[in-house]
């Protein structure tokens, strides 16, 4: 069940811009662009294939994500349209509800990718075992698989806090109120917190309650050879440096065991240039 922040309405209008475009969103603009077919798993509001859309793609995009009301959003930016259930004409990108067990894909996608943290919903063992069986089901053989963890090592629920408070605008003008709080790990390596939203015309707060998992690189690539996938390429920030004991993320580039890796002429498209800071 998807999280209250991405299954309430009134919740989910506020992602973007409590999440607002990013390197990470750049990161992954990149790969969509170099790739014929993609499935973005855990899409959200659709953000990332919408953009895609705008800088040309003309292949096959297709979002999936178990929260109604995210892909509520999805659909507004890129237009209603007809074509059938799950399908925007216009926009051209297939829009499927539900989880990696909602359709069965064969080999249909040079790319899958799962944004925004989405993989460390995946709480369980078995729950993480079947959801990489999906993807290498559903990828090419010469296909990609690509996501990011936070590192755990650099234990960023330290700094979910309440007083890290952030404010965003709604679309009436109102100002809402967001900050996070979170608990000592659990098992080793899930964290729960809450998410609370304070909005004036609200007779209370509004919380959503969360649990993520965080592997290590160890554990991370003992899941994926058991499902078939090989790590070709791996970086600990948006900028495609090293993972390091202090790097923020765990961004992992996998491909389908049985070939080499990474040719040249099938490498990742080179980073975006660093933002001046002046």
């Amino acid at each position: 069940m998807a999280d209250r922040s991405f299954s309430d309405l009134s919740l989910a209008v506020l992602y973007d811009a409590l999440n607002p475009w990013g390197r990470s969103d750049d990161f992954y603009l990149d790969l969509v662009l170099s790739a014929r077919s993609v499935l973005d798993v855990g899409c959200g509001t659709g953000r990332l294939l919408g953009r895609a859309l705008e800088a040309g793609h003309e292949g096959r995009l297709c979002g999936l994500d178990p929260a109604a009301a995210m892909l509520v959003q999805a659909r507004r930016r890129a237009g209603a349209g007809g074509g059938g259930p799950g399908l925007d004409r216009r926009a051209a990108v297939e829009w499927v509800l539900g989880d990696l067990a909602a359709k069965h894909w064969e080999r249909e996608f040079d790319l899958v990718v799962m944004t925004g943290h989405a993989f460390q919903v995946l709480l369980g063992d078995e729950e993480l075992r079947g959801a990489l069986a999906a993807i290498r089901q559903a990828l090419s053989d010469d296909g990609h698989f690509v996501f990011e963890t936070r590192n755990p090592a650099a234990r960023a629920w330290e700094r979910w806090t309440p007083e890290q408070v952030r404010e965003v605008t709604d679309a009436h003008g109102e100002v809402v109120r967001v900050w996070h709080e979170s608990e000592a790990p659990e098992a080793g390596d899930r964290v729960t917190f809450t998410e609370t939203f304070d909005h004036p015309g609200w007779e209370q707060p509004r919380v959503s309650s969360s649990t993520l998992r965080f592997l290590d690189p160890d554990a991370l690539d003992g899941f994926l050879t058991e499902a078939g996938f090989a790590v070709a390429e791996r970086f600990g920030d948006w900028g495609r440096g090293p993972l390091t004991p202090t790097a923020p993320e765990i961004i992992t580039v996998a491909r389908p065991t049985g070939r080499g890796l990474l040719s040249p002429s099938r490498s990742l498209p080179p980073a975006p240039p660093a933002p001046d800071p002046g």
